[in-house]
């Protein structure tokens, strides 16, 4: 039996992943936990599960305001201000609570997210084997490859943290802290992202959380059969900023001759056409079963959710690792990309209009459907766990 610490960040959609590995570990006789932050983390996971507290409610509460501090950048921009006022001060706010959650777990292996620096930190610095836990496809490749002084910048504030949290000089200054040197677990396919550009073993297991339960409190009679339909999504942490993208997509729906279900506040779209349905949440796993196409922000999750229905994309993306997905969609060839931020109703008429009907995009994304199905999701990145346990186990003295 070996003890697994999940170590995650207070974000839904890093931390969903890791239930059907940890699920998936149990099964097979070893102990999981989670570390992360209180309030936040610990509501996301199921009943019964193991969770040690790293630090108090006092950092839950920065973390969760993060997003209203945040002003609307983009880019590199965008970037630097997750990395220096978000995950930078969260790994220095977890550190000493995460080394305590080990010693308390008595754990073997941590599985860390890329956005849970703390894990890895600990990791490095106790000498523990340890994955990452990549949730987003993104985090194979490098946000920052076209603007190397920045990535220098927040590569070397990466340093710092370890230097200052006793990871040896050799140590902290090899590699990439976000990518461990042992295992990357990527919940993608190559069939989508390509083949992978860093040297650490990387297990690719596909999207892992296609099988959550969800409410399910639609009103499906009110969809016409004989139409296609379209959801429109910008996810549920940007829905409330996109207030002309609203009014752009109503505009481009219509008199069209398709159905759109707007994943959106109502008062964002106050006098929809008769053709859209404007609901504030939905059961998107049950829905995407039914619709013909989905627009999205280019979100990691509802990418995933909408490749392995099969059902091609147009992209609006906004920032942090959304430009990075969309461009992996487009190179596969499922998707067409849209400017958030600038799109005009005809435009993104048209882009509807084409993965409506174009047969090589719906192609694309049954190529990249039958790759997650193949791919083995939490029981092939629990078997890669195994294996890392147990080869890490045989050299220790």
């Amino acid at each position: 039996m070996t003890r697994f610490l999940f170590v995650v960040p207070p974000f839904t959609g890093h931390v969903n992943p890791t239930i059907p590995v940890a699920t998936a570990l149990m099964t097979r006789g070893h102990d999981v936990a989670w570390t992360g932050l209180p309030g936040l983390v610990d509501p996301l996971l199921p009943a019964g599960s193991t969770f040690f507290p790293a630090t108090s409610t006092d950092v839950a509460e920065y973390v969760a305001g993060a997003g209203e501090r945040r002003p609307d950048l983009r880019g590199a921009a965008a970037f630097k201000f997750l990395q220096e006022e978000v995950l930078l001060p969260l790994a220095e706010a977890m550190i000493d609570g995460v080394d305590a959650a080990v010693d308390a777990f008595g754990a073997d292996v941590l599985v860390v997210d890329q956005q849970a620096l703390a894990g890895a930190v600990v990791a490095r610095r106790r000498g523990l084997p340890w994955a990452t836990s990549a949730t987003t496809s993104a985090e194979l490749v490098d946000p920052l490859s076209a603007l190397p002084l920045v990535a220098e910048q927040m590569h070397a504030r990466r340093v710092e943290l370890q230097l200052a949290h006793g990871v040896p000089e050799e140590v902290a200054t090899s590699g990439d802290l976000r990518v461990s040197e042992h295992l990357v677990l990527a919940y993608t396919t190559q069939t989508l992202v390509g083949p992978p550009t860093i040297s650490t073993p990387v297990c690719f297991v596909g999207p892992a959380t296609l099988g959550r339960p969800e409410a399910d409190d639609f009103p499906w009679e009110l969809l016409r059969p004989e139409l296609p339909t379209v959801l429109v999504s910008l996810g549920t942490l940007n829905a409330d900023a996109g207030g002309r993208f609203w009014r752009v997509a109503a505009e481009a729906c219509r008199d069209q001759p398709w159905q759109a279900v707007f994943v959106a506040p109502a008062e964002l779209v106050p006098d929809p056409p008769p053709n859209v349905l404007v609901r504030t949440r939905v059961p998107q796993l049950s829905l995407l079963r039914r619709v013909d196409a989905v627009v999205s922000h280019a979100g990691h999750n509802t990418v995933c959710e909408s490749l392995a229905a099969g059902l091609p994309l147009v992209l609006a993306p906004i920032r942090d690792d959304q430009p990075v997905v969309a461009e992996q969609v487009v190179a596969a060839g499922a998707g067409v990309r849209v400017r958030f931020a600038r799109v005009r109703p005809d435009e993104l008429r048209s882009a509807i209009q084409l993965v409506l009907t174009d047969p090589d995009l719906g192609a694309a994304a049954g190529r990249i459907a039958a790759s997650f199905a193949a791919a083995g999701g939490g029981r092939a990145a629990a078997e890669a766990l195994v294996v890392l346990a147990s080869r890490r186990a045989a050299v220790r003295p």
